[in-house]
């Protein structure tokens, strides 16, 4: 039996769309419906204990649990031993996740806050360590209710909460990997509610059916349903609407052109943004960044042209014998600023991108072709199938001919849904 699923809008604040963060207080007393949030959050217990089921993967709740929900990804409360009151934070991740990658990852390495909070999703917290996150929390509620009563906005108050939301993100970090705070196990493997999250992260790209069915070794017909069954909407209705949740943002706090956003967000040009925008929002997207953008002079994120013509450059020639020196020299900067470019832009040093885009288009051979899997390896960019390999189960944790038999099966699953549905 379907159940379409309850989608949670975008902004932190019903009173303001272009708030950076809203505060709230939930009390419950039996198990939930499940939610599909467009927004990242936090949870953190106060009292009460249950299980809470985020992406197909149960979590114990009791007072100190602090949960890490980020967008498009799914929530539910499945079980209530006694009344869980707790704290609710949204906040706009990309926002802050550009601060945190532009200004304080100096030492140009990867920061990985994202990923831990992805694959480990609650911590406990004790102790001091409780008392320090439930300040921190009650701090930005004061901030949030300073905006909603009315007061001015100024410089301080956006660079305060930004400074906030920076230490609650650490202290999340740090708290799960000391012994005391004990992450919340992994998920172990790919669920099919990881659609939603990687349409999300991968929104500028070219995404179609046939792409996910390869890499979620799901039949084209199988994902759509699943799609339209828990949200309502169709694959491309919801790409839409992930678009242009993620548009808002880059209206709100930064001032790319809208040509420069369709490039980001796999919009076709800038007419196509105007016209998907107003669609979905009523009003033009230049009215809106009019209307909504009083953060515009607090937390911009200043990103380049030239950031976007590094990652596209290298994408495009991914399969030529390409070296961090040869592709700085190429744009007339340092090693160091290339690899800042591509941690900000697509959170990976060179040589990981540069690997992810020859892995790419390697399982995209493998699923489509009967190209072996040496030549496969030559044309996308390695000198040894050995290299190949190793990068391979790096990202796909696969070997590359494990994950061409997963396609393979795919393939037939979908041919026998078209047989299926010609008899029909």
């Amino acid at each position: 039996m379907s159940r379409t699923v309850q989608i949670q809008p975008w902004y932190c604040s019903h009173l303001d769309q272009g708030t950076l963060c809203g505060f709230d207080r939930e009390v419950i007393e039996a198990p939930t419906q499940p939610l599909l949030h467009q927004g990242a959050r936090f949870l953190f217990i106060n009292k009460g204990e249950g299980v809470l089921r985020l992406q197909n993967t149960d979590y114990p709740l009791r007072p100190g649990a602090l949960v890490a929900i980020l967008p498009w990804q799914l929530s539910e409360m499945v079980q209530v031993d006694s009344p869980l009151a707790y704290f609710i934070l949204r906040y706009q991740l990309d926002t802050v996740n550009g601060v945190i990658k532009s200004i304080c990852n100096v030492r140009s390495e990867p920061v990985r806050l994202l990923e831990e909070m992805e694959n480990s999703p609650v911590i406990y917290c004790q102790g001091r360590d409780a008392d320090r996150i439930q300040q921190l929390l009650l701090t930005l509620q004061a901030e949030t209710q300073r905006g909603e009563g009315g007061e001015a906005d100024s410089p301080s108050r956006g660079i305060y909460e930004i400074s906030l939301l920076v230490q609650l993100m650490v202290l999340f970090q740090r708290i799960g990997m000391a012994g005391d705070g004990k992450f919340g196990h992994p998920r172990q493997e790919v669920d099919k509610s990881e659609i939603f999250r990687y349409l999300y992260t991968h929104l500028s790209e070219k995404i179609t059916l046939k792409s996910l069915s390869g890499i979620f070794y799901l039949s084209e017909s199988a994902i759509r349903l699943y799609i339209r069954e828990m949200t309502g909407l169709s694959f491309f209705d919801l790409l839409g609407e992930m678009r242009v949740a993620k548009t808002i943002n880059f209206l709100l706090y930064t001032d790319l052109t809208l040509e420069e956003l369709a490039q980001i967000l796999g919009y076709v040009d800038a007419s196509h943004i105007s016209k998907v925008f107003a669609a979905r929002m009523g009003m033009r997207a230049g009215e809106y960044r009019r209307t909504y953008q009083k953060a515009g002079e607090i937390c911009k994120i200043k990103e380049s042209r030239l950031a976007y013509d590094v990652v596209a450059w290298i994408y495009r020639n991914h399969t030529e014998p390409l070296t961090v020196h040869l592709v700085a020299e190429r744009f007339g900067i340092t090693t160091e600023e290339l690899h800042k470019i591509l941690l900000y832009q697509v959170e990976k040093n060179f040589e990981s991108f540069l690997n992810y885009v020859r892995v790419l288009h390697a399982s995209q051979l493998l699923a489509e072709t009967d190209t072996t899997i040496t030549a496969i390896a030559m044309e996308v960019g390695y000198n040894t199938v050995k290299s190949f390999t190793r990068n391979f189960l790096r990202f796909q944790v696969m070997t590359p001919s494990r994950y061409r038999e997963l396609a393979a099966r795919a393939r037939r699953e979908t041919a026998g849904d078209w047989k299926a549905a010609e008899k029909d």
